[in-house]
């Protein structure tokens, strides 16, 4: 399993955003990065700097993935036909953990991943524990039995703090969810602004 190599509230304070729009992210009370030097007046950021920013955005809202694993969906959204910003998007929101996570089964994108990685998900009426599984449009996935009355999951499904997206078919009463469409940038409930065309840019250099 994929490690979180920094907190997740350190990455919000880095970006200056509360990038999952969580009402406990600390960029709700201090809006600069962290450290001693988090206070002092930012200068201009470079067109580098911007695609950086975004690239390390995108990257760690959907749980901080590894470089190589994020290089490599680049890379086969670049393959793709048509517009590579929106083919990154459509390949990310396919993540098995992200369709976890966008379905309210969990309340966080990490708990996604370690609720995947422990088992407690069926693709297909088979168990998967591999977070980062390419879903079809039409697969469906389901909490286990066993699983389904965790508090985590009930928390989560009974939380307001998240809207469910129309391009996903989600039962909480069965805990199952299956994508109806890939979707396309404007249709995913990003908290925050993300700009896939810099990402895009970035490795394009």
């Amino acid at each position: 399993m994929t490690k979180r190599i920094q907190a997740k509230h350190k990455i919000d304070r880095r970006m200056g955003q509360n990038i999952w729009g969580r009402p406990k992210s600390p960029v709700n009370r201090r809006e600069y990065g962290p450290g001693e030097h988090g206070q002092r007046r930012r200068t201009k950021t470079s067109d580098f700097g911007l695609q950086l920013k975004a690239k390390q955005k995108l990257k760690g809202y959907y749980g901080n993935i590894t470089e190589k694993q994020f290089r490599r969906t680049y890379d086969e959204a670049q393959r793709m036909r048509g517009d590579s910003s929106e083919n990154l998007i459509g390949l990310l929101e396919r993540r098995l953990d992200a369709v976890v996570y966008r379905a309210k089964f969990v309340p966080t994108v990490f708990a996604a991943r370690q609720f995947v990685g422990h088992g407690h998900v069926m693709v297909n009426g088979r168990r998967c524990n591999i977070p980062s599984m390419r879903l079809k449009v039409g697969d469906v996935v389901e909490v286990r039995e066993k699983s389904k009355q965790m508090a985590l999951v009930l928390e989560a499904i009974d939380s307001s703090e998240r809207d469910l997206p129309e391009y996903l078919d989600v039962d909480h009463k069965k805990l199952t969810v299956s994508m109806t469409r890939v979707p396309g940038l404007p249709e995913v409930p990003y908290p925050v602004m993300m700009e896939p065309n810099l990402v895009i840019e970035f490795y394009s250099r």
